[in-house]
């Protein structure tokens, strides 16, 4: 029988605040099963005032998946799965700082990520979300129509992408390039979105960048209407867990002189379809 969790969104299109957890300890099959649950109605949750070590945040994350190693940023000692995403009082870019999916330049993109609050300005460096059901719903059938037959080209290099990787990559990489749909079919609840995004999407198969480009732009643009989204504001020990399939993310950048540190883990998926 599954718990009663305490959820309580935290927004009418995505999003929702677990309570009454403590991810430190071992969870129950029944637990985890409910904590999916949540994780697939609401597209992102959030647990408060988690005091979790390296070793906890991963037993938690193997709850949810697979964990995988991030190709651009080495893991912790110990910990090859766990990234530290780090801004420095110095820096000025953001790790993340624009709208985009997880690593959709593989060919089997993650299916969820989760992060872990460490340390946090005094004020500001939220996160936004954006749900994708509802922004493929919210196109006209022409558009969709449109839509159904394409796909798209995802590039580690974008220039959108890489230079919120400032300061964390060498100058020589593989570039890692991959080819999904426009409109993804959700694998666990049948559901579908649009799945482009303005870090990793160079330009439709088949066309040019330039070709691509208006129509791109306009996507872009409709996907992350305020009606669409939600913004998580982080204290220490806060983790979020999103599903990579249907929503997008931004980590916003106001808060220059200040150090952050956050702990990330992506779970293996699948192809996109």
């Amino acid at each position: 029988m599954s718990p009663n969790l305490d959820i309580r969104p935290i927004a009418g299109a995505l999003g929702a605040e677990i309570h009454g957890i403590d991810l430190a300890r071992d969870l129950t099959d029944d637990t985890v099963a409910a904590i999916r649950r949540a994780f697939l109605d609401h597209l992102v949750v959030f647990f408060r005032d988690q005091t979790l070590s390296p070793a906890q945040f991963m037993a938690f994350a193997r709850c949810m998946g697979k964990p995988l190693e991030y190709p651009f940023v080495k893991g912790l000692d110990g910990f090859p799965e766990i990234t530290a995403v780090v801004k420095r009082p110095d820096q000025t870019v953001a790790f993340g700082g624009n709208w985009h999916t997880d690593t959709t330049y593989f060919p089997e993109p993650p299916m969820a990520t989760m992060l872990i609050a460490r340390e946090l300005p005094p004020s500001c460096g939220d996160t936004n979300y954006a749900n994708q059901y509802l922004a493929y719903e919210a196109l006209s059938d022409g558009m969709k129509s449109l839509l159904a037959g394409l796909r798209w080209v995802s590039r580690s290099d974008k220039a959108e992408a890489s230079r919120t990787r400032e300061d964390r990559t060498t100058a020589e990489r593989t570039v890692l390039i991959a080819d999904h749909p426009v409109v993804r079919t959700h694998p666990e609840t049948g559901r579908k979105s649009l799945y482009v995004n303005l870090a990793h999407t160079a330009h439709f198969v088949g066309m040019t960048e330039e070709e691509s480009m208006p129509l791109l732009r306009y996507l872009f643009q409709h996907q992350v209407r305020p009606e669409f989204t939600c913004r998580f504001r982080w204290a220490p020990g806060s983790v979020a867990l999103w599903d990579n399939r249907c929503t997008l993310h931004a980590a916003i950048n106001d808060y220059n002189g200040f150090r952050r540190e956050m702990h990330r883990i992506t779970l293996a998926g699948d192809v996109p379809v």
